[in-house]
């Protein structure tokens, strides 16, 4: 998996690189957020592994302005941070747009499992895309077909894919154009029958 390593100290920067080896992965390396955004400008990555403070721009707008790309692949981001950051810290991270923390002095093993949810995650984001644009749907009561040519709803394709489960409601949009008219023939259904029952003396 190719991983863009951010790092502004060379031999933290150093250290990594020989981490990410070890496991197997194509790094790729920036000295800063700016040379990490241009560079994945031209080379687009799946995932970044990122210190936070660091000159020009820092992780935390580095991830934001990922964040802020429409239409682009998802990129998982793995911030580096010092063990005294904060839990008001991280929760800005998060806020940012952040998938995981990992603390400095790097920790083989720690990175090796997040580097394991990052393949999983992105595998999903994946299949998720894949399933977004090669759906066949009803264009009227909005059916799947599947691969043995069955119209499902859609909430049965999806669940037997991925296991997601649904909660129904209904949209405003749907409540005034389909429940109001349904609730008002009914109600004006049971007046006349009520009515007939007990007829004015």
């Amino acid at each position: 998996m190719k991983i863009l390593a951010v790092e502004d100290d060379p031999v933290a920067l150093a250290v990594l690189r020989q981490a990410l080896r070890r496991l197997g992965h194509d790094g790729v390396e920036a000295s800063d957020g700016q040379a990490a955004w241009e560079r994945l400008q031209a080379e687009p990555v799946r995932v970044v592994v990122s210190d936070w403070l660091m000159p020009r721009m820092d992780g935390l707008e580095l991830c934001r302005r990922i964040r802020g790309q429409v239409g682009a692949e998802y990129t998982y981001f793995i911030l580096l941070t010092g063990n005294d950051a904060k839990a008001d810290n991280q929760r800005s991270a998060a806020d940012a747009g952040v998938d995981d923390f990992l603390t400095k002095p790097l920790n083989f093993e720690e990175l090796w499992m997040r580097l394991r949810v990052a393949e999983r995650i992105l595998r999903f984001a994946t299949q998720v895309q894949q399933l977004e644009e090669m759906l066949p749907i009803c264009s009227y009561c909005k059916k799947i077909r599947d691969d043995q040519n069955y119209w499902q709803q859609i909430e049965g394709y999806i669940n037997q894919r991925t296991g997601s489960e649904f909660s129904h409601s209904i949209c405003p949009d749907c409540y005034k154009k389909v429940v109001l008219p349904e609730l008002e023939k009914l109600k004006a259904a049971t007046v006349p029958a009520v009515e007939r029952k007990n007829p004015a003396p």
